[in-house]
């Protein structure tokens, strides 16, 4: 199993005690999942650790010799403002803490306070450390563009602003343990984004991807957390579950919003627990791995239902992000149709052929209920029916002209045609009939780019029908 190292950048530890330096170290790893420590016994080393590595946290004894806890923290806050810095003392002192507090310290405690209490303080420290660096990043995207890492979304073809601003959103909190949410409709490339989030997190470490649309409480169960010999009749032998398969790496569940209850009480441990137990197991396990997950739901309205645990969806949106539909993003279809083209023909064994110039303009006027994944199947298709030459639009008319024809495919319709359902809005004066109908024509001329095939096809008319409008209104 990987020895994944939380958080990034150490813990500096620093009392002069040895065996309570060791001990908190040891209580830090196995009640809070904390193993990334740097155990100091001498208050004269602490500045210059600090000026040598980057640190997560600090926790600071308040009685030592050479320097004192309240002459460190002064020096810290002074230098590294950023820096969270908890102090323990061995005495209840309100006033002592008082002062540390206004001085800059994040919390205040006694050594006598349970574990339980100071691991959770070490991990609110850590929590606001990694939202203050989570928004340094976006903050320094948003002034300065680009990417630290493009290549992690090589697999993804778009020309769109709106994706460039997922790709900046991810990448900037990749660096966060919190799970990421990926949202959008069938056909987006969720699973594009989650490799891409694999790619940025934790490149060496493994990918494991799990469905769970289907899977009922046991069989989920299995799935993920494995079992142990004997756990039911037929597991001869113990199996590792995609959790423990997953460690140090990025495990990804599509379809999330389909999870039953039963199976989200499971995963909600496992988010806030860091452990769980395999099937016929009464001792837990721990693991360290990033969980993304996915799903083409609305997992607020499901909650707000009651078939979606509450505390699951905010344990699971703190990182999310929502694809666009391709309806969205018109200016990526050329990109794509390319790059399909070019994927199919190498596919195929075919040459790459030709495309006519009216395709792209075509397919900007289809609101792809299927998104990307639709426009593949569309070249696909073409490509293995094309013979040479030119490739033919039949095959992408034929699709659409089906789509269209399809009643689930209304909802896109609509959302492309406006909000709320809302198609034309008129002001006094009403236009004509005639006049409303030039509009139409024009609107469905500026969308196809000039060309009276793809308008006719746009207005619900033949081509020669709209030919014969256009030669009418020249003649007037």
């Amino acid at each position: 199993m990987t020895d994944v190292l939380y958080p990034q950048h150490p813990i500096l530890l620093v009392d002069d005690e040895r065996s309570w330096l060791e001990n908190f170290a040891f209580t830090l790893e196995y009640s809070g999942k904390i193993n990334n420590v740097l155990l100091c016994q001498d208050s004269r080393e602490v500045m210059d650790i600090l000026g040598r590595q980057p640190i997560s946290a600090v926790v600071l004894d308040l009685t030592m010799p050479h320097h004192d806890g309240e002459e460190l923290l002064a020096q810290i806050a002074a230098d590294f403002p950023q820096l969270p810095v908890l102090i323990l003392s061995g005495l209840n002192q309100l006033e002592t803490a008082v002062r540390c507090i206004k001085a800059g310290a994040f919390d205040y405690f006694v050594k006598t306070t349970e574990a339980e209490r100071l691991v959770a303080g070490v991990k609110r420290a850590l929590a606001q450390r990694e939202m203050q660096d989570e928004l340094e990043r976006l903050r320094e995207r948003m002034l300065h563009g680009g990417l630290d890492t493009p290549e992690a979304f090589a697999g993804i073809q778009t020309r769109s602003p709106k994706m460039r601003t997922l790709f900046s959103y991810l990448e900037a909190v990749t660096a966060s343990r919190e799970p990421i949410l990926i949202r959008g409709e069938s056909g987006v490339g969720k699973e594009l984004f989650a490799r891409a989030a694999h790619r940025l997190a934790c490149p060496d470490g493994p990918w494991v991807a799990v469905n769970v649309a289907g899977l009922d409480d046991h069989v989920f169960a299995d799935t993920l957390f494995g079992h142990v010999r004997g756990a039911f009749t037929g597991a001869e032998q113990a199996r590792s579950g995609m959790v423990e398969q997953a460690a140090g790496g990025v495990l990804f569940l599509d379809e999330i919003g389909d999870l039953s209850l039963p199976s989200q009480v499971k995963l909600l441990r496992l988010l806030q627990e860091g452990e769980y137990y395999p099937l016929g197991s009464d001792r837990p396990r721990r693991v360290q791995t990033r969980l993304v997950c996915a799903t083409n739901q609305d997992l607020a309205r499901r909650q707000a239902e009651g078939t979606f645990r509450r505390d699951l969806y905010y344990r699971l949106c703190a990182h999310q992000l929502e694809i666009p539909p391709l309806r969205q993003r018109q200016e990526d279809i050329p990109c794509l149709l390319e790059h399909f083209l070019a994927e199919a023909a190498a596919a195929l064994g075919k040459s790459r052929p030709t495309p006519p110039a009216e395709l792209a303009v075509l397919l900007s006027t289809y609101a792809f209920p299927g998104n990307v994944r639709e426009l593949r199947a569309m070249v696909y298709d073409a490509l293995s029916l094309h013979g040479g030459g030119i490739l033919s639009m039949a095959a992408f008319k034929k699709a659409m002209s089906q789509s269209d024809e399809n009643p689930a495919t209304t909802g896109a319709r609509e959302e492309k045609a406006g909000p709320d359902g809302v198609r034309v809005q008129f002001f006094d004066p009403l236009p004509t009939l005639d006049q409303v109908g030039e509009i139409l024509v024009d609107e469905a001329l500026a969308r196809a780019g000039g060309n009276q095939t793809i308008a006719a096809r746009l207005l619900g008319i033949s081509q020669p029908a709209l030919s014969k409008r256009l030669k009418k209104r020249a003649d007037h």
